[in-house]
């Protein structure tokens, strides 16, 4: 196939993209950077420079494309106050690709999130959807995520084969910059590896080359309408991580109270709290995937998240 990748460079595309080209599709990589761009020649794949506010330029490369993977979302505004405005970019862009793609049959599979979505309780599939979020604190940016992920199943009504791939927080390998280099990076500054409480609550995780796999999988399989999860480890508890950062680090291990955590934590602070565990047993079964690479505690053992020059 001819696919479509946006967020072709990023952490997760920059996985996807190998991911494909190794099983002979070719690969349209968005690229908004000289160095985004480099990078994907080198990994074969072709270019188009714009962003995803260039909604021209999306539905003109999904009309010519054999399938679509919507991977990029602003981080670097979300994080940084903006999160509405990047969450509306993201809404719009996936309204261009269903228009672009609707008639066709093509596969359609975007990026969403599983960080709470189902708080305390392990969320599956077939959980969050509807008219209305799961859970009242999706508001904002937060529940026009949702609407677009909710958006896009939909348009399975349209003869789009489209499929959403839930991420947990934690998409873990070496050279990430995500939530747990951060988590790393502040034990290192605040000389202790904090949790939130008694730090019991669980996150899920996978490895960046075990998600890739999902995505093309659901490029290549998932029927119209699929949720999918990305969950190789379905709950690590927050205290088991920061056990393990903090026997890298050498320093003490400690829980943070509830009140103090968005001093301690900054803006992770708000997040790290969340009781998330999820399944993807409905997703095994259905794509035949079977994570293979490590779990997040023995990736985190490995010590590429304490190197000073990481990601």
């Amino acid at each position: 196939m001819r696919v479509f990748v946006t967020g072709a460079s990023g952490w997760i595309g920059s996985a996807v993209v190998p991911e494909l080209t190794g099983a002979g599709h070719q690969v349209v990589g968005l690229a908004r950077s000289d160095a985004s761009a480099d990078a994907l020649v080198e990994a074969g794949a072709q270019v188009v420079r714009g962003s995803i506010d260039d909604l021209d330029l999306l539905h003109r490369e999904a009309s010519a494309a054999d399938g679509v993977i919507h991977l990029a979302f602003k981080h670097d505004i979300a994080f940084s106050g903006g999160f509405q405005a990047a969450a509306d970019a993201d809404r719009r862009a996936v309204e261009t690709f269903g228009e672009a793609l609707a008639g066709s049959n093509r596969p359609f599979a975007i990026a969403s999130g599983l960080l709470g979505l189902l708080p305390g309780r392990v969320s599956t599939e077939a959980d969050g959807h509807g008219s209305e979020p799961p859970t009242p604190h999706l508001l904002g940016g937060p529940r026009t995520r949702w609407a677009t992920a909710e958006l896009a199943l939909s348009l399975a009504t349209r003869q789009v084969r489209s499929s959403i791939v839930r991420l947990p927080p934690t998409v873990h390998g070496d050279g990430d910059g995500g939530f747990l280099a951060t988590l790393v990076g502040i034990a290192r500054d605040k000389g202790v590896s904090g949790y939130i409480g008694d730090g019991a609550n669980r996150w899920p995780a996978v490895h960046r080359l075990d998600a890739a796999l999902l995505f093309r999988l659901a490029l290549e399989q998932a029927p119209a309408g699929s949720t999918l999860h990305a969950v190789a480890d379905r709950g690590v508890p927050i205290r088991a991580i920061a056990d393990v950062v903090g026997r890298h680090l050498n320093v003490a291990v400690a829980g943070v109270p509830a009140e103090e955590a968005a001093e301690h934590f900054g803006w992770l602070g708000a997040m790290l709290g969340i009781d998330a565990p999820a399944d993807s047993t409905l997703t095994r079964e259905l794509l035949g995937w079977q994570p293979t690479q490590p779990g997040l505690l023995d990736d985190l053992d490995k010590g590429h998240y304490f190197d000073r020059h990481a990601a």
